[in-house]
């Protein structure tokens, strides 16, 4: 929304016209949803744009889109096409279309999508299930909690804020719905435990609390143990000594050191894998006594993981 080139294309009347001759993609904020659930973009001076309920999104005609999804967008970004300019009211009012645009990315991009393919999103909203993550045009995808992490988390706001960019793995496709992972960009055990060392004291972040030890965080993709504590509280800020890395067991031992309640901001997020495509992510490192991989299977046929 905020870049050079959309600007330009919102800037004026002769601008619109060019952008309806050459069914350029632009982007405004949404401001307001009528009674008949019709977006309101302000484009430019004495300009005002009109997304008709219909144009709201994919499957609104059809029924199978609720009116929701387009509520939802009040004082949100949204892309569209202007379709044409309307002065029969005494005013100039764009008419566009989103439902345009997602027709075109569903077409061009997303139906194109295999698992296995790593792609760029924004998460838009945070359930306790999952993240949805706008992967094109406003088309949403889940992240399901227990993929955003080998690290188990309570709350996708323990990784996630809406707004943020990310990359994920396409974990299934069937050309029109498509399911994420994440956990497969963050690193294997290996190359997580390579980041520490024996007799370190680090930062980490209290996951869970139980009887026969406390679990901190940390990294996304590596957690360990240490000694059950009083006091401790899921959510804490940790500092905890690296008493061992063990490999063979996918094990690290931890001394806590303190344990303190602080609103830290969540880190950038860093992902181990730069590819398009991965067709296999083995997290377990070799020799360790339990196997912890995900297949990435054909767009045919189910996905599998363990």
């Amino acid at each position: 929304m905020d870049t050079i080139d959309n600007q330009i294309s919102l800037k004026n009347l002769a601008s619109l016209t060019e952008a309806i001759q050459s069914k350029k993609i632009l982007e405004a904020r949404a401001v307001v949803c009528d009674s008949g659930h019709n977006l309101h973009v302000p484009l430019c001076a004495g300009i005002k744009g009109i997304i008709p309920r219909e144009e709201g999104a994919l499957g609104i005609a059809e029924g199978s889109t609720r009116d929701i999804a387009i509520i939802s967008r009040v004082n949100k970004p949204v892309c569209f096409q202007v379709t044409g300019l309307d002065h029969s009211a005494g005013e100039t009012v764009a008419v566009l279309s989103r439902r345009a645009v997602q027709q075109q990315c569903m077409e061009q991009y997303i139906s194109r999508l295999s698992p296995g393919d790593v792609i760029d999103g924004r998460v838009t909203h945070l359930e306790t299930f999952g993240s949805f993550v706008d992967i094109g045009c406003g088309i949403c995808s889940l992240i399901p909690i227990d993929v955003i992490s080998v690290s188990r988390i309570s709350h996708p706001g323990d990784r996630f804020r809406p707004g943020q960019y990310i990359r994920a793995v396409v974990q299934s496709s069937d050309g029109s719905r498509v399911t994420l992972s994440h956990r497969e960009l963050l690193g294997t055990w290996a190359e997580n435990a390579a980041l520490f060392q024996n007799g370190e004291t680090v930062a980490g972040v209290v996951r869970s609390v139980e009887d026969y030890g406390i679990f901190v965080e940390l990294a996304p993709n590596l957690a360990g143990l240490a000694e059950p504590k009083e006091g401790v509280t899921p959510g804490q800020q940790a500092s905890v000594y690296i008493k061992s890395l063990i490999p063979e067991r996918m094990k690290v031992k931890l001394i806590m050191v303190d344990a303190f309640d602080a609103d830290y901001r969540l880190p950038p997020m860093r992902y181990f894998f730069q590819g398009e495509h991965m067709d296999r992510w083995v997290y377990s490192p070799e020799g360790a006594h339990k196997r912890i991989e995900t297949v990435f299977a054909p767009a045919e046929e189910p996905g599998s993981s363990s």
